[in-house]
């Protein structure tokens, strides 16, 4: 539901790489019903994957519908859809997991900043509308440095002489 913007950097490079976080284009109604429903509820439960995606989305809709004195929000995590799995699950709601969000930041902040700044290299030198990310790029120049280390390589003559000997005879 929040993403970087789209037209420019949207991260703070002098101050912790802190993310610039706005509303995804055409999610605003998802966002005001979410805050809507949130008032008028006795309790909030998250249930988005349970990877660092969905725990970094279950942060942001935390992050817009939380207020002091609302709802209590909790995060649910369903490994299965089953009756008994859902029910297991809201039996024992947990806390957002810091970590996973922190973890999903950090990688779209290195694709931003890693995007932003190549890709357009690329549109300049190879075919405009390309894009460059955090492991393309690394895999990419370490590809062209082997290249290059198999372009330079210059064969040089040699011999092995092998000998085999025996005494007394």
């Amino acid at each position: 539901v929040l993403d970087l913007p789209e037209k420019k950097l949207g991260i703070d490079v002098d101050h912790g790489f802190e993310p610039e976080y706005v509303p995804i284009p055409g999610k605003e109604p998802v966002l005001a019903d979410l805050k809507k429903n949130a008032k008028e509820a006795r309790e909030v439960f998250i249930a988005t994957d349970p990877d660092r995606e969905g725990e970094a989305i279950g942060w942001h809709v935390a992050s817009l519908i939380g207020r002091k004195g609302g709802a209590p929000i909790r995060r649910v995590l369903f490994h299965e859809i089953t009756k008994e799995g859902v029910q297991r699950a809201m039996a024992n709601p947990k806390e957002i997991d810091e970590r996973k969000v922190e973890a999903q930041q950090a990688r779209r902040v290195l694709d931003r900043l890693v995007g932003y700044k190549a890709s357009p290299v690329l549109w300049k030198t190879v075919k405009k509308g390309l894009s460059a990310g955090r492991v393309q790029t690394v895999a990419l120049r370490l590809i062209v440095e082997r290249e290059r280390e198999v372009r330079a390589f210059v064969p040089v003559e040699y011999w092995s002489v092998t000998a085999l000997l025996e005494k007394s005879g």
